[in-house]
C-alpha cells in the first residue's frame, strides 16, 4: 500500500529567512546595542549614523529575504503542479 507524502516544504530556506529578518530587527530595535554617544562620524552621535547605517542594510537584507522566498516557491511548484486541482473539472479553464 503506497501512502501519499506531502509536498516537501523547505525548511532551511525559511529559517534563513527568519535569521536574516529577525537579525535586522534585533540590530535596529535593541536599544543597548547603540546606545552611545561615541565614536562619532562626521560629528553626529553614534546612535544616529548607526540607524541611518542600517538603512540600506535593512533594505538589501529584505531584498535576499524576498529572493530566498522565491526560489522556495519556484522549487515547489513541481510538487503543487503534480497534485490535481479538485476545482476544475474536464472543459474548465485552471
Amino acid at each position: 500500500m503506497a501512502q501519499s507524502r506531502p509536498a516537501r516544504t523547505h525548511v532551511g530556506i525559511w529559517i534563513a529567512i527568519t535569521v536574516v529578518l529577525v537579525a535586522s530587527l534585533v540590530a535596529t530595535l535593541w536599544v543597548p546595542f547603540y546606545n552611545h554617544l561615541t565614536p562619532a562620524l562626521g560629528g553626529f552621535p553614534f546612535f544616529y549614523w548607526y540607524q541611518l547605517l542600517w538603512v540600506p542594510i535593512v533594505a538589501i537584507l529584505s531584498a535576499v529575504a524576498y529572493l530566498l522566498s522565491r526560489v522556495a516557491r519556484r522549487e515547489s511548484e513541481p510538487a503543487r503542479a503534480q497534485a490535481p486541482n479538485p476545482g476544475s473539472g474536464p472543459g474548465e479553464a485552471s
